[in-house]
C-alpha cells in the first residue's frame, strides 16, 4: 500500500517538499477526500496546479 507522499507525488505531482509543507487540510483538499466533487467549493487540477505556481515561493 502505497504511503500518502507516494500518493500525492502520483496522483497530484508534488514533490516531497511540496507534501511536508502541506497541512493535512490541504493534503486532504487537493486529493479530494471527504468533498463531494459537484460541490462548488470543490476545485480541479488545473485550478490547483495554477495555485501552486501563483504561490510557489512561501
Amino acid at each position: 500500500m502505497p504511503g500518502l507522499s507516494g500518493l500525492a507525488a502520483r496522483l497530484l505531482g508534488w514533490r516531497p517538499d511540496t507534501f511536508w509543507n502541506a497541512t493535512p487540510a490541504e493534503l486532504a483538499a487537493a486529493l479530494g477526500i471527504g468533498m463531494d466533487p459537484a460541490s462548488p467549493g470543490a476545485i480541479d487540477r488545473a485550478t490547483l496546479q495554477r495555485l501552486m505556481e501563483h504561490d510557489h515561493d512561501r
